[in-house]
């Protein structure tokens, strides 16, 4: 598994749970990058569901299709943008996404396409980063950056990690669209950076495989030793075992499809 499915794969069984997999349902996976969250569904889903994995980029499915066999639940994985119609609507019974809805350019829009993928008494399940404050895994990057390079302040509400730090807002969207009973359940715990790294592997993960870290690209190479070295510093604080952990805030997002 690789070092940030790792990292983010103890937040897959409260996303599973939400979703209430007590019957064979036709699952989407929204975003699903290389399939890890996918096949995790799969391992869990009752006898004869079905998983659809979806995402816009073609190499993160072509990473997904080489894993191996997934069980006796099928996976089937498709470049798609989540953000346009299927070719047929209502298909599944559950929609789910871990960490993949928060960048769509217009998310009206893009909502309420895949509440078209839903059946009516379908449900569906997000995960989404609660405030940057308890994700300071994210946040003192940001922080430390800051120290050597400019870093823009994101605009409130652009696509982007925290685009639904705010709960009741991203419930109210939600609400919106049309969806019913939508409601929101916190998750918290520790994530291991990196899925288990010391201090400096740590910082030079978190500063490739996190966008924050290009910014530290056009920067000369004195900056960027002095900002790696201050992270490596600051994740030395954080050791448990030998491997940073730090403290993450997670929303569980829940409603239904309306039935007709």
């Amino acid at each position: 598994m690789v070092p940030l499915e790792a990292m983010l794969a103890p937040v897959n069984a409260p996303l599973i749970e939400a979703l209430d997999l007590d019957a064979p349902y036709r699952i989407a996976d929204i975003g699903c990058g290389g399939g890890e969250t996918s096949i995790a569904i799969a391992r869990n889903a009752y006898p004869g569901s079905s998983v659809d994995g979806f995402d816009i980029s073609p190499a993160l499915i072509d990473a997904a299709m080489a894993k191996e066999a997934y069980g006796d639940v099928p996976i089937h994985f498709h470049v798609q943008d989540a953000g346009q119609p299927l070719k047929e609507a209502a298909q599944f019974d559950r929609l789910t996404s871990r960490f993949g809805i928060m960048f769509f350019p217009a998310a009206d829009a893009a909502f309420a396409n895949l509440a078209q993928w839903l059946k009516p008494g379908g449900r569906f399940g997000f995960a989404v980063w609660g405030p940057p404050s308890e994700n300071p895994w994210m946040s003192s990057i940001r922080t430390i950056l800051s120290n050597h390079i400019v870093v823009p302040t994101p605009e409130p509400g652009a696509p982007g990690p925290f685009r639904y730090q705010n709960a009741d807002e991203f419930v109210s969207l939600l609400a919106s669209i049309g969806f019913a009973d939508v409601s929101s359940a916190s998750w918290k715990d520790k994530l291991a950076i990196g899925g288990g790294m010391d201090a400096t592997a740590a910082a030079r993960f978190a500063l490739t495989a996190f966008s924050i870290g290009q910014l530290l690209d056009q920067s000369d190479q004195i900056t960027a030793r002095a900002a790696f070295s201050e992270l490596a510093s600051f994740f030395s604080k954080h050791l448990i075992d030998g491997e940073v952990r730090m403290d993450a805030h997670v929303h569980i997002v829940t409603g239904a499809q309306p039935v007709e």
